[in-house]
């Protein structure tokens, strides 16, 4: 197959970037997953119908579930601090105790270490519910289990299970520390360094983390840190406690807009020495490791921002119903119904694409990567634009603090940000969605221009070629296996595939090597597929609750929901497709650069700037007045010798 960084035009800048993008990609799955074979234009029907139910395949999980949701809730309704925790910024510990007690915090952990060894559907769920009464906490559950501990379960020794995973079943937080002040969405870029140390017995660990979730209460640190192996500079997974000698953990958290009990440190690693045995899975394979535990947070904070959303939507219809203006209820005015009908067609896509996603996930799945990255874009974005409408829809009361709306709203806008930037991850999924189809095609091209005619590349090449110039769509193809009712939706986002594959060639065909640098044109194609993906979820998900024989109220707001959204993802997915041809592009650029050529000329200390810019600003920003921001007590956990859990008992007793 060519090699895309082979294609003309391409800059040394651009190679390097995608050689660093191949390395974060690993190698591609001998099966292609669902979303891939939308951008070749085919259906994997079978990743798709029927929809994953884990209630048939582990019924007394299912059962153990509910009893704890059940347990959960009560406590989330009557005894939980929300409004403390937010204004307080900080979880009580008798809180985190609550949830280590209940099974919450280790229910993934493996019965053998004294978890309740749950699959990730029903792990999920408990986060929804969570994320319904408190983001803070949402986070901090998912913190600990989706990344924190989660590398220690999958790539640990027998040594290093059996050493930790007891502890973080039952009274140990964890962190994940892989982002740093120049590191954020490129995971390689690690600027951390460990290296072997003489004697072969430890690493010594160099470097800095900041944003780490729980960092300052933790009792285990899964860190990431390039060493230079073979000659070449690769990642590697280390496991460190915060006793060890030369941790500081210098800030333990700062004041933020949302999620305001959670608390996210900034960790220093002076020559630490660790242990050669706290290796995680292989030395370079750290961003195996990384990634594939990104795989879960990005399911598990779609989970809490779901909650959320479902909150946020039977509240503000509920106000609609009963907030009179004009001697009639707001659910009288038609965009007010707009606003109803869209958080309702949301919720239940939300729903439909986060469930599929885990059952994918317990199923095991080979290739599973775009479709987690498409679980936290679509949810991540689809939720803030459901609890947008809910603010709305209470106008001034939504905005009070005492009411949760508000605090849902803040607590949700930093999903679109974390676990990836939604604008890095459409590119990583116009980029890993694309690839192999792309390198196909570039292969085409190269043995045309060499004259390396053969019959393989001439049947190849004509089907391309009377689709790319002529126009002419491959086949459609069909979905089988469902109800007759649904044979409309099914046919119609089947066109949609078909008209996906065309649009994805013609793109590169026009731009060639340019749609490299073309991150709004990724970014469209990116969100059909995204939408076409959302539909065949929850067309899937309206087919098995049929199926299921699902009657009343409740179902007939969720049929009506699936199909206002197969509607909207329609137009969302032609506009894309539009503005592929009719845009704004130009103009754009124009404006952007006349912005830039303007700011450069502002002078940089009225101005925040990123503290290792590699630029000339460097050092020279404002320094943003924190003198209002509460400061949180107590030394690093490496000068105070203790463990993360008696910094956290010292850390809250401090508090009050």
């Amino acid at each position: 197959m060519a090699d895309l960084k082979n294609l003309k035009g391409v800059s040394e800048r651009d190679k390097k970037m995608i050689a660093d993008a191949e390395q974060l990609l690993g190698p591609e799955p001998d099966a292609m997953g669902a979303v891939k074979n939308l951008f070749w234009g085919q259906l994997r029907e079978d990743l798709y119908f029927p929809y994953p139910d884990i209630a048939k395949s582990a019924p007394d999980e299912t059962a153990e579930c509910d009893r704890l949701l059940a347990e959960l809730e009560t406590y989330l309704r009557n005894e939980h601090p929300s409004i403390e925790i937010d204004q307080e910024q900080h979880i009580p510990e008798w809180v985190i105790q609550k949830l280590f007690r209940m099974g919450v915090l280790g229910m993934t952990i493996s019965k053998e270490f004294g978890g309740l060894g749950m699959g990730i559907t029903s792990y999920n769920r408990v986060l929804e519910m969570i994320g319904k009464y408190c983001g803070s906490t949402a986070v901090m559950v998912s913190a600990h289990q989706s990344i924190g501990c989660k590398a220690l379960m999958l790539f640990g020794s027998d040594r290093q299970k059996a050493e930790w995973l007891p502890h973080l079943a039952k009274d140990w937080l964890s962190a994940f520390c892989l982002s740093e002040p120049n590191v954020g969405c490129d995971a390689g870029g690690q600027e951390t360094r460990c290296e072997l140390s003489e004697d072969g017995e430890h690493y010594i660990l160099n470097g800095e983390k900041k944003w780490a979730t729980s960092g300052a209460i933790s009792g285990l640190f899964t860190v990431m840190a390039k060493q230079n192996i073979g000659g070449k500079d690769k990642v590697t997974a280390l496991v460190c406690t915060p006793d060890m000698a030369g941790i500081d953990i210098f800030q333990k958290n700062r004041s933020k807009c949302g999620i305001r009990g959670t608390w996210q440190a900034r960790i220093k690693f002076t020559n630490v020495k660790v242990p050669k045995w706290h290796l995680l899975h292989k030395e370079g394979k750290g961003l195996n490791v990384a990634l594939t535990c990104l795989n879960y947070g990005r399911c598990t904070l779609s989970a809490g921002m779901i909650g959320g959303a479902k909150r946020a939507m039977d509240q503000s219809i509920k106000w609609s119903q009963t907030r009179y203006q004009f001697d009639r209820p707001l659910a009288d005015f038609e965009l007010v119904k707009q606003m109803v009908a869209h958080q309702s067609a949301l919720c239940y896509a939300m729903d439909s694409v986060l469930y599929m996603t885990t059952g994918m996930l317990d199923r095991h799945d080979d290739d599973i990567m775009l479709e987690t990255a498409m679980c936290k874009i679509f949810c991540s974005e689809m939720g803030w634009r459901s609890v947008n409408n809910a603010v709305q829809i209470m106008g001034g009361e939504g905005y009070m603090t005492e009411n949760e709306i508000e605090r849902i709203f803040r607590d949700s806008r930093i999903n679109t940000i974390v676990e990836g930037a939604n604008e890095v991850m459409h590119s990583f999924v116009f980029a890993y969605g694309g690839k192999q189809l792309a390198e196909k095609m570039l292969g085409i091209k190269d043995a045309i221009d060499s004259w390396k005619i053969t019959p393989t590349v001439m049947r190849a090449a004509i089907p391309l070629g009377l689709e790319v110039f002529g126009g002419i769509r491959r086949r459609t193809p069909e979905i089988k296996n469902v109800r007759a009712e649904l044979a409309g939706p099914a046919a119609r986002v089947c066109t949609l595939i078909s008209e996906l594959t065309y649009r994805f060639k013609r793109a590169s065909k026009t731009h060639d090597a340019e749609i490299i640098n073309r991150q709004a044109i990724q970014a469209r194609l990116s969100d059909a597929a995204l939408h076409i993906h959302a539909w065949l979820c929850t067309l899937s998900r309206l087919d098995h609750d049929l199926r299921a024989g699902r009657n009343g109220t409740e179902f007939a707001r969720d049929r009506a929901a699936a199909m206002h959204f197969f509607d909207i993802a329609e137009l969302e997915i032609h506009a894309a497709f539009r503005a592929l041809e009719d845009n704004a592009d130009d103009s754009m650029l124009a404006a952007a650069d006349a912005a830039l050529a303007h700011s450069s000329t502002l002078p940089d200390e009225l101005f925040s700037i990123p503290e290792r810019t590699p630029t000339e600003a460097r050092g020279k920003g404002r320094t943003p007045d924190q003198s209002h921001i509460k400061q949180f007590p107590g030394t690093g956990l490496g000068d105070a010798g203790g463990t993360g859990r008696e910094h956290m008992q010292e850390t809250i007793d401090a508090l009050h």
